[in-house]
């Protein structure tokens, strides 16, 4: 295509075919992105008037909140940046939520919105949808936001949007295109939507990997912490770990990056005081793609007490929380490649017995069975029906963050889908319906099954997006486990001395709304019946929802 469709009309329409939407699109479709979520609205019909013909498969989730965390389980199943159309105003403002999540959680994400003509800038003339500036609004949380003049800015854009994907810390970007502008002959050329080849990945610096390298080998104590920025590098990392005999934990970022079920694996259990702990014992401390942050941790910093290594491909991060006596900046699985050549193949003490970690393990498990009794022998339950190889989605509920996220052992990355730094509520269904899109993607003996597990609060948030896994005909099962409302916010008034307010929230019947959605309801009183309507339900296939009454 090299522009002389601009002059091609749509028979009555009163449109150009070659719109810049479309170029858009195309430059998008070319990188390898397969499906869009979103909600047609009256501004953006020309983003969508090309899918179909570029093969795009198109998810009308039922708010566009629940388009951006669709689009960001689909992302952690692909690899590839997920895409979000909004339409200006309302429909760009209430994907804000996600925008922030996948700031937080460094998630590849596409926003593409629709903007007021050229020249209408702050006119506030009360056009529909009239926003006072919605680039600098977006611009506020996301990675940047762009407000393209042309339709070739707006193809520009999307390519430096898969430039920061590969090479940098992935966070979310938005593209707004004026009315104008979206709507007009694109005259952008097919070589100019086409995608760019990929860059080689960053190296270290070589002289900062020989001596990373020097202090690993010399180290009789070394613990490795994988964050999310390592999630790309598991034979690696698992192979590092293994020459040096070093323990790996990781954040739930970074959770399966080495195989939990691995003999140095102590799992994405860094919360922990008995996990930490390993950590900060350690003489030669190996951080890789983590900041390390509080919300991460659940302590203000990790005390470290050895000299500490850090890799990740944001420069400003090797010394954020943490400071370092070696850092490196680069690709995180082109690194540890670096370090493995430093290395000597066979290193005194690598293969030394650990029975301590059996030890930490336990002391893990006690932990963990400390914080919230009931709650863990209810996570154990569902983690022990779940199939091998799920992939799970997980809210800010208790079930995910005080228990399940700790009890599951996953062997990939991206296994649990989930926010802890941003830990908004409404994440776990969408990102499951996107998740599971991309699942069905795959050939059938590849599937993963995936379900999602989280609290009546939790699902309160986004129920109107089980409508969106019916319509799409998706096979999912959701786990709602019902303790009455929001019960970590009704502790936290109890603990300080607040009668309950605001907490205890009236309940629908859900198998009966799961019914009336087109969905498969059941209800379990308790952990007892939780194996086998777990399993009936992921057996049955379509959307199900099983519903668990709990005590606490």
């Amino acid at each position: 295509m090299t522009g002389a469709a601009d002059t091609d009309r749509l028979g009555g329409a009163g449109r150009y075919a070659d719109t810049a939407g479309r170029a858009v699109l195309e430059t998008i479709a070319a990188y390898g992105v397969t499906t869009v979520f979103g909600i047609p609205g009256t501004h953006n019909l020309e983003l969508y008037r090309p899918l179909a013909a570029l093969g795009l498969r198109a998810v009308t989730t039922r708010h566009e909140q629940g388009a951006g965390y669709g689009a960001d389980g689909w992302a952690q199943q692909t690899g590839l940046p997920g895409v979000v159309i909004t339409t200006s105003g309302p429909g760009l403002q209430n994907a804000m939520s996600a925008i922030g999540t996948a700031f937080c959680e460094s998630r590849p994400l596409i926003v593409l919105s629709p903007g007021v003509a050229i020249g209408d800038e702050f006119s506030d003339r009360g056009t529909l949808h009239e926003t006072k500036d919605a680039t600098a609004s977006v611009a506020a949380i996301a990675e940047w936001s762009r407000r393209a003049t042309t339709a070739g800015e707006a193809v520009e854009a999307v390519h430096d949007a898969f430039t920061l994907f590969r090479t940098g810390r992935p966070r979310p970007v938005h593209i707004e295109i004026p009315l104008d502008v979206l709507e007009a002959p694109a005259g952008v050329p097919a070589e100019a939507r086409a995608a760019r080849p990929a860059p080689i990945p960053a190296a270290g610096d070589a002289e900062a990997v020989r001596a990373a390298a020097e202090l690993l080998a010399g180290a009789v104590s070394p613990v490795i912490i994988a964050g999310g920025g390592a999630t790309a590098a598991p034979a690696e990392v698992t192979a590092l770990a293994e020459r040096l005999g070093a323990p790996v934990l990781t954040t739930l970022n970074g959770k399966g990056t080495v195989d939990e079920r691995h003999p140095l694996s102590l799992g994405s259990n860094l919360r922990l005081e008995a996990a930490r702990s390993v950590a900060e014992a350690a003489d030669v401390l190996l951080v890789l793609g983590s900041k390390l942050g509080e919300a991460e941790l659940w302590a203000p910093a990790l005390a470290a007490r050895g000299r500490v290594i850090r890799v990740d491909i944001a420069p400003a991060q090797l010394a954020k929380n943490l400071d370092a006596a070696v850092g490196i900046a680069g690709d995180c699985a082109t690194v540890v490649a670096q370090l493995l050549g430093e290395l000597p193949r066979e290193l005194p003490g690598a293969d030394r017995d650990r029975p301590s970690l059996d030890a930490v393990r336990e002391a893990i498990a006690a932990e963990t069975e400390a914080i919230a009794p009931a709650t863990v022998a209810l996570a154990r339950v569902i983690a022990d029906a779940l199939p091998d190889g799920a992939v799970v989605a997980g809210d800010s509920s208790q079930i995910v963050y005080l228990a399940l996220a700790n009890l599951l052992r996953q062997a990939t990355p991206h296994s649990l889908l989930y926010t802890p730094t941003y830990a908004t509520l409404g994440y776990g269904l969408p990102a499951a319906i996107g998740a599971r899109v991309a699942q069905e993607a795959l050939p059938a003996a590849e599937r993963r099954p995936v379900v999602a597990v989280l609290g009546d609060g939790a699902l309160m948030f986004c129920v109107n997006e089980l409508v969106t896994a019916v319509e799409q005909r998706l096979d999912l099962t959701i786990v709602c486990v019902d303790n009455g409302g929001y019960g970590e916010i009704r502790q936290n008034e109890l603990d300080r001395g607040i009668a309950p307010i605001g907490v205890e929230l009236a309940q629908p019947d859900w198998a009966a709304l799961a019914g009336a959605m087109g969905a498969h309801g059941r209800r379990v009183e308790g952990a007892e019946g939780l194996p086998a309507a777990l399993g009936a339900a992921i057996a049955d296939g379509g959307v199900q929802l099983v519903h668990v009454r709990t005590p606490f």
